[in-house]
């Protein structure tokens, strides 16, 4: 070993950086997260998804990052349990959601450069605030990859609902205001909402409630009609 030590120069990369996440941003995206993972579950998609956690695209540079409200990392493991992820270790998100808060100039402008830089693949921006008297805002915006044209704007909508092509299914706004929520809608126009694990569960039990009255029914018809042939 030489008198002078090598020094060995060690990026830090935090884990969050102490600003407060506004309470509507909060509440959409602790309400959809789950209803996306439950979706990639349901349909046998190997996929991980996350909200606020820091994506990292350079190496070597921790400034370069953003923190989606929500966002699907493909062919990760669902049950992963980061505090951060290096997207040259797992790769680009292939979609990303961002609900635009108090700073709708910064929402509206950096992020779509931001998610074109990481190389999303998709970005949708979700304005609650949007109201149909709004000459600057619009509810939803989507960014996707093309495959000629690059990062672009595919589509902007005052509609309850959009496609997302990276989900297979729609985005649907729900209440207004701060209860405004997101929902998954599914089929050809989204129009049948994708249940929550507590509606799934609801709805198993109103089935075999049906399924043991119906059972029951059918008893006691056999039993009327042994009792009249005797």
């Amino acid at each position: 070993m030489t008198s002078t030590a090598r020094r060995v120069h060690t990026v830090h990369y935090p884990e969050t950086d102490h600003m407060g996440e506004d309470f509507l941003q909060r509440a959409i995206a602790e309400a959809l997260r789950p209803l996306i993972a439950r979706w990639f579950k349901s349909r046998r998609v190997k996929a991980f998804t996350g909200a606020d956690q820091f994506l990292y695209w350079v190496e070597g540079d921790p400034t370069r990052r953003v923190a989606p409200d929500v966002y699907v990392l493909p062919k990760v493991d669902p049950e992963s349990v980061p505090s951060s992820w290096k997207l040259w270790e797992v790769g680009p998100p292939s979609f990303a959601l961002e609900i635009v808060s108090r700073d709708v100039g910064k929402d509206y402008e950096d992020a779509p450069a931001e998610y074109a830089a990481m190389g999303a693949k998709e970005l949708v921006l979700f304005d609650p605030g949007a109201t149909a008297r709004s000459r600057t805002r619009v509810r939803w915006q989507v960014y996707r990859r093309l495959a000629r044209r690059g990062f672009v704007r595919v589509s902007q909508s005052m509609s309850d609902r959009v496609e997302v092509a990276s989900l297979g299914c729609w985005l649907r706004a729900i209440g207004e205001g701060r209860d405004a929520r997101l929902r998954l809608g599914i089929g050809i126009d989204g129009e049948e909402m994708f249940m929550t694990e507590a509606e799934a569960a609801i709805a198993q039990a109103e089935a075999a409630n049906a399924r043991a009255d119906s059972a029951e029914a059918e008893v006691a018809r056999l039993r009327a009609l042994l009792a009249g042939r005797g």
